[in-house]
């Protein structure tokens, strides 16, 4: 029986990124996390077409595309590469391998490491984002944590069915794919996929896969369609 697959397309439009070259010949979406550094090693060249408001600090592998703003105290380490018309707001930690589509927002306290954003992401208010890829217009409540890394540091896996699929990481935090909401103070489990448009209601702790359309109320796993 063949192992399942999580491929891009099922979780993303590729037409909503600049960065869709990144995706070729993937077979599991997650694969791309590994080649962030290199895909910006061979293809950032540094530029500022925004605005740097002063006491913004940015490292020297860093792209800025016009009329994004970085506001005082938002400290971009690099590598990273952020899209057009982006906020970039006071407090926002944005350290390496980080590409960030046009449109899209990150926050007071919001710190995002080695991660993918589509265009027209938001994630505003007191969030970690660690070895993620979030689709076109996901957006992340106050407080939504996805965390990457299992307490005991083992290689994170995913339960489909009565399978378990390896990932080959140990750090990887999420798939959330275009156009879902997750709640305030939700967290997000290493290894967990969200399918297109679901929600998470504020508070849940999630484990696991959601499919696209459903809503998550409560524990792990449990979870209904939208109507």
């Amino acid at each position: 029986m063949s192992a399942p697959v999580f491929a891009p397309t099922d979780f993303f439009d590729l037409k909503e990124t600049d960065h869709a070259a990144i995706f070729h010949e993937v077979i599991q979406a997650w694969e791309i996390l590994p080649k962030l550094g290199h895909y910006l090693e061979a293809q950032l060249v540094p530029a500022n077409l925004g605005q740097l408001m002063a006491g913004a600090v940015i490292g020297e592998h860093v792209y800025i595309g016009k009329h994004t703003v970085i506001e005082p105290g938002a400290y971009i380490q690099g590598p990273a590469w952020i899209g057009p018309n982006c906020q970039i707001r006071h407090g926002a930690y944005i350290r390496q391998n980080v590409i960030i589509g046009a449109d899209s927002v990150i926050g007071n306290s919001s710190e995002i490491k080695n991660s993918f954003l589509f265009n027209g992401c938001q994630v505003p208010h007191f969030n970690y984002v660690g070895d993620s890829i979030l689709g076109a217009k996901v957006h992340l409540a106050a407080g939504v944590i996805v965390s990457n890394l299992k307490l005991n540091g083992d290689f994170i896996t995913l339960r489909v069915g009565d399978s378990v699929l390896t990932t080959g990481l140990r750090k990887f935090g999420a798939l959330i794919g275009d156009g879902t909401e997750v709640g305030c103070n939700a967290v997000l489990n290493p290894g967990s996929v969200l399918g297109r448009r679901s929600l998470i209601y504020p508070g849940v702790c999630w484990r696991g896969i959601l499919p696209a359309n459903s809503i998550a109320k409560g524990p792990d796993n449990v979870h209904e369609r939208l109507l």
